[in-house]
């Protein structure tokens, strides 16, 4: 079932997406050549709690870390260590959650560490332009596919790929809700959005195939050719003036 929020409810949900776009800015503000993965996961973990919230992915369905850090090829769910250094070159994907007062906000960046190759800057660039393109779509009286043929037609206009795997979903006072948002799909189908739907939408473009595994860790998700991947989230709102970006700062 779809869970349409009042009014105070998408309210809770932007505190609970300024804390999460807060984290990600300090991260960023961290993410440089030497730096660990653990330690980006530290800083981003201190922020949330300082601001009264609680790292929403810890210990969820069992995983390790407070949040997800993805190195170049690893698409999603990369667990944060202290002996893991970034260098040059890499590019690192960051997915933030954090529970404020029962809400929760979720988002995700991908990050370029030091100088990156031409292709490597692309795919951040046509990631994060394939999210704002989905969100475009997150309108009153449009349907749910019409956002996912958005990501889809734009990232293979440029000649990327899609991971059909892993979606997007709704997201309020759980981290996973009603609906799965695919990243493909033809458009016109689907429930049909509403004012109050509260969405986590979440484009995972790879620059080879779409294909994936999961490593031995059982969380890791890399592409299957180990081409590289970037991920780029946002938690939205429906609304009658359109999409409110909740994990925007500042709104």
């Amino acid at each position: 079932m779809i869970i349409c929020k009042s009014a105070r409810e998408l309210e809770m949900l932007y505190t609970a997406g300024q804390v999460v776009a807060g984290a990600i800015r300090a991260v960023s503000e961290a993410a440089a050549p030497g730096v660990t993965t653990g330690e980006l996961e530290r800083i981003a973990t201190a922020f949330i709690r300082k601001r009264h919230g609680v790292p929403a992915f810890k210990d969820y369905n069992g995983f390790p870390g407070n949040i997800c850090a993805s190195v170049n090829e690893e698409v999603i769910h990369g667990i944060p260590s202290r002996l893991r250094q970034v260098k040059s070159g890499d590019i690192i994907s960051i997915d933030v959650g954090a529970i404020v007062n029962g809400y929760v906000g979720d988002a995700a960046v991908t990050l370029p560490i030091g100088e990156i190759d031409a292709d490597s800057a692309r795919l951040l660039e046509v990631t994060r332009e394939a999210l704002t393109k989905g969100i475009e779509q997150a309108v009153i009286g449009n349907r749910l596919s019409d956002i996912s043929h958005a990501i889809q037609t734009y990232v293979e206009s440029k000649g990327f790929s899609v991971v059909r795997d892993y979606v997007g979903h709704g997201v309020g006072t759980t981290m996973h809700e009603e609906p799965q948002i695919p990243n493909y799909g033809k458009s016109g189908r689907g429930p049909r959005l509403r004012r109050g739907m509260s969405l986590a939408i979440e484009p995972m473009v790879n620059i080879g195939t779409y294909e994936v595994k999961v490593l031995a860790d059982k969380w890791t998700v890399v592409t299957k050719d180990g081409a590289r991947s970037a991920h780029f989230e946002h938690s939205i709102a429906i609304t009658e003036q359109g999409p409110w970006i909740l994990t925007q700062l500042d709104g």
